[in-house]
């Protein structure tokens, strides 16, 4: 049953653009906004949206109070990066099992479950530091358990978006997502270095678990949602049927693919504390400028994300949209290239204001670029894959998501230390690039991934 019948997501009074077309005669300033039609015509995606919206900024809350948390009890970075290396086990098989779960249940039942999971996480893990537990492994545990929750959360709610939404509103629910994620990004680190300097890291964790109970309200207000087609038990015969459908399905393979050449490539944020210290100058504050550069653009960009909605050729336009962020990958290595020979390789006393700008500039617009195509690769994921296998495709989609930038943290580590800090952006944006230039005459099929008949 599509569910977008029962008055959530449109009707058949619908026109067939969607509902887009008055609105898109008006002035051109609003033609350049996020499109908000699919929060006007599903009010079940807008209570989904708004609570997952609190929610994130929880998340992002907690992400940073646990760092700060595990370092005030331990005073090392090693024990710090140990947070996340706890998650990714956990991260990767929740993709895959929450993914066979969402093709399995009632996905409104499997969200909501996973919800109190990673509800009853954060509560513990605010719980044992009001009592002052300084024992590491179980803010690990914790930590791991509330991410693989947010996991199988996320899989099955982009499992369930096509069932709430027109086809032709996927892209603009995919760029109110990324604001989500933009805003998210943006506030949730800020307030929670205010609230752990201020009141401590106890009430830190405790906000994350108030925030939290936004995504109970979206949850709660979707209607049932029970995949369509075969389903087959989860399990291990689960996760090989969704690899066979993967291999028969070139688009959707391709977006994974093309998200793993940016990834792996293009992630020099592990070099972020040495170039603030060595090249840029500043130490943690510029840090933190250029990490919230990338999402400030990531954000910008969902702002304005309003022509994405008419643009057809989706596929190639994630190849346009990764090669520019090669570019700005790129052009960062420059600004640490150029700033690093100007100094004679001098750490500065003083933050370098100009080259922080410009280093800033180039993250933002990698930011912006990462975005187009997330839009893009999610709305093709999301309107192409059969609604029996989406909810695996959604948790592999996650896998990329956890597994890649790892993967290019370790390669942007390994090349830093072997060449210089401005190295793993500057070749690595060069090397995207050129990929994406082969691509967009070789890989011809995925260039013309039609919006108006999508195809797996």
């Amino acid at each position: 049953m599509d569910d977008r019948r029962d008055g959530e997501g449109g009707s058949d009074a619908a026109p067939e653009d969607g509902g887009q077309a008055s609105p898109r005669r008006g002035s051109r300033l609003r033609s350049l906004l996020v499109d908000l039609s699919p929060l006007q015509q599903s009010p079940a995606f807008a209570r989904l949206w708004i609570g997952t919206s609190i929610a994130q900024i929880g998340a992002q809350v907690t992400i940073v109070a646990v760092g700060l948390h595990i370092y005030e009890i331990t005073h090392s970075t090693l024990a710090v990066s140990l947070v996340a290396l706890w998650a990714l086990g956990p991260m990767i098989l929740a993709g895959f099992v929450g993914g066979a779960l969402a093709d399995t249940f009632d996905r409104r039942k499997v969200s909501l479950i996973t919800a109190v999971i990673a509800w009853t996480s954060i509560g513990t893990m605010a719980l044992i530091a009001f009592l002052r537990v300084e024992l590491t492994w179980p803010y690990y545990a914790l930590a791991a358990v509330n991410a693989a929750s947010a996991t199988i959360m996320g899989a099955t709610r982009g499992a369930m978006l096509p069932r709430l939404l027109l086809p032709q509103l996927l892209p603009a629910a995919a760029a109110l997502n990324g604001i989500t994620m933009g805003l998210a990004v943006t506030v949730g680190p800020a307030i929670a270095g205010i609230l752990v300097a201020s009141v401590g890291v106890p009430w830190t964790y405790l906000l994350d678990a108030v925030l939290f109970t936004g995504a109970f309200v979206g949850i709660l207000g979707l209607p049932a949602m029970v995949p369509d087609g075969k389903k087959s038990a989860p399990g291990f015969g689960s996760v090989v049927e969704s690899i066979r459908f993967l291999r028969g399905a070139p688009n959707i393979r391709a977006t994974f693919v093309w998200d793993l050449t940016a990834m792996i490539f293009g992630t020099p944020r592990v070099v972020f504390p040495a170039a603030g210290a060595l090249v840029l100058g500043g130490g943690p504050v510029t840090v933190g400028v250029l990490t919230a550069c990338f999402a400030l653009g990531a954000l910008i960009c969902g702002l304005f994300s309003g022509p994405l909605g008419f643009v057809r050729r989706q596929g190639r336009a994630v190849t346009l949209a990764i090669a520019a962020f090669g570019v700005c990958t790129a052009l960062f290595g420059v600004v640490l290239l150029v700033t690093s020979l100007a100094g004679g390789g001098i750490a500065p006393s003083e933050p370098i204001i100009p080259a922080i700008v410009l280093a800033g500039i180039a993250l933002a617009g990698a930011g912006a670029s990462d975005n187009v195509s997330a839009v893009f690769r999610t709305t093709i994921l999301q309107a192409a894959a059969p609604d029996d296998v989406r909810g695996r495709m959604q948790g592999l989609f996650y896998v990329v998501v956890a597994g890649g930038p790892r993967v290019g943290d370790l390669l942007a580590g390994g090349i830093a230390t072997l060449i210089a800090i401005w190295a793993p952006a500057l070749l690595g944006g060069v090397v995207i690039v050129a990929i994406m230039l082969l691509l967009l005459r070789f890989a011809r099929g995925f260039q013309r991934y039609d919006a108006h008949s999508p195809t797996p």
